[in-house]
């Protein structure tokens, strides 16, 4: 749906972005992070038609967004950090101007304008000034006129900044809803509500990527051990001996304690090695069951914060 490629901007001597690319599947939830300053919002600018490239191309549904702005703008809606809102305007003539703006047809609109309010949960606050709404309904009204028009592709900057948890977890939900009938592209210092919502994540440092995949497979090539944690049933003395035992375990950790003679353990062993096998064999010996094992993987904090605090490379 998406294609980015070496993509670059430069302001003056500042280079922002430095041959960028990835692509974005069609239905995809993505997550784009980067510290401050790295060149998220400005390849997000760039993607949304607001400031050119240097060079490099941006591609929407196979529409250039240099040689056919206005085919890439019907096709993506954006929710920027600061929803661009006008306070004097009520919600539903606020509505009514973004959809005379993306030149959404008039028999269409009013059911449109009906379906995205009720999705969003703002039909009941239609006619109040946005200036009188709190920061969560404005930012519900923001998201409804990224939603105008029915674009395919949604960008999201900073979605639930400055919400409070009830509300974080309410636009959480309602993102994981609209992925189902669009592609998003979200941006978040929130790493948490990004893992909790991406399929896949972009990390962008220093303008350029330091990494594009899942998590899950991030989290598998930069760490260098494999950890989880282990509830067994038996006295701890016995099972550290019985657990020191098993080769290719590097480091064991008594975690806490539960009932009598029940003990959580982190484990950490050789990365190429697959211990669980060797583990559960050495102590069923003894009769001391397993009665939970849990893997342990990198963060996508750590993550987040080993790819831009280092020079570390991902293949």
């Amino acid at each position: 749906m998406i294609e980015i490629q070496n993509l670059t901007k430069h302001y003056g001597d500042i280079k922002a972005v430095k041959d960028v690319s990835f692509t974005v599947n069609k239905g995809e939830i993505l997550g784009f992070l980067g510290p401050n300053g790295a060149g998220k919002t400005t390849t997000m600018n760039i993607l949304t038609g607001y400031i050119p490239s240097t060079s490099g191309t941006v591609k929407v549904d196979g529409y250039d967004i240099m040689d056919q702005p206005r085919e890439v703008k019907r096709r993506i809606g954006y929710l920027p950090e600061l929803p661009p809102l006008y306070l004097d305007m009520t919600v539903t003539d606020y509505l009514d101007f973004c959809a005379s703006l993306k030149e959404v047809d008039k028999k269409q609109w009013k059911s449109q304008k009906e379906d995205i309010m009720e999705l969003v949960k703002i039909a009941h606050v239609q006619h109040r000034l946005t200036r009188n709404l709190s920061k969560g309904y404005r930012q519900r009204v923001g998201l409804a006129q990224a939603l105008v028009g029915a674009p395919d592709v949604l960008v999201l900057d900073e979605p639930t900044v400055g919400l409070d948890p009830k509300q974080i977890i309410e636009i959480r939900k309602l993102i994981k809803a609209l992925g189902k009938n669009h592609t998003i592209i979200l941006s978040s210092h929130i790493l948490p509500e990004v893992s909790a919502v991406c399929e896949r994540v972009v990390i962008i440092n220093n303008g350029e990527i330091a990494a594009v995949d899942t998590p899950e497979n991030l989290s598998r090539n930069l760490d260098n051990f494999s950890r989880f944690t282990m509830t067994v049933a038996g006295p701890e003395k016995k099972v550290k001996e019985l657990l020191q035992q098993v080769y290719g375990v590097k480091a064991l950790e008594v975690k806490d304690r539960g009932k009598a003679d029940e003990f959580s353990y982190i484990i950490e062993s050789d990365k190429e090695l697959d211990v669980r096998k060797p583990i559960f064999n050495k102590l069923a010996e003894y009769g001391y069951p397993i009665l939970e094992l849990k893997s342990l993987g990198l963060s996508l904090e750590d993550i987040f914060l080993q790819l831009t605090t280092e020079e570390t490379e991902v293949n």
